[in-house]
């Protein structure tokens, strides 16, 4: 892309005024080559003010660029606990309040420390549960949410 330099400062809103013949002498300008030949004026207006703000405010950042492309494959980054060092978490079971504190090493039960929420829930029930869900963590909240009912005909 060409970042020109322009001599009147246009700025993104008034791309919104601007006539077809206008936006496409203006994309020639600003991408030395012409519009897909099929582009809306929508398009056109859209993708003109998205290059005018990052030639007044600068790229996207590096983090920005990084999300978007993992996005775009589709893939997502690994769920972080919701808790922070010095949190606590309350359960109740079979009659019995259990407390978890979350340190900078783990999550502290009973004065051992767990790597996870889920080995946590494992030493209290015996079984194999999922951490966040057994304390009812907002990290599992999309798993939990209703579905809306279907009608049956």
């Amino acid at each position: 892309m060409n970042h020109i330099v322009r001599e009147s400062a246009l700025a993104a809103s008034d791309v919104q005024t601007l006539a077809r013949d206008a936006l496409v002498a203006l994309w020639i300008k600003l991408y030395d080559s012409q519009p897909p030949p099929r582009l809306s004026q929508t398009f056109l207006r859209r993708i003109i003010a998205f290059e005018l703000q990052a030639q007044a405010n600068g790229p996207l950042p590096a983090v920005a660029k990084t999300q978007l492309a993992r996005l775009a494959t589709g893939k997502t980054a690994a769920s972080k606990p919701v808790l922070k060092s010095g949190g606590r978490y309350l359960r109740e079971w079979n009659g019995v309040t259990h407390v978890v504190d979350v340190t900078d090493h783990g999550h502290l039960y009973k004065g051992q420390t767990y790597q996870s929420l889920s080995a946590v829930a494992r030493a209290i029930t015996g079984a194999h549960w999922s951490g966040p869900r057994f304390f009812g963590s907002p990290q599992d909240q999309s798993r939990t949410r209703k579905r809306p009912e279907r009608s049956r005909n």
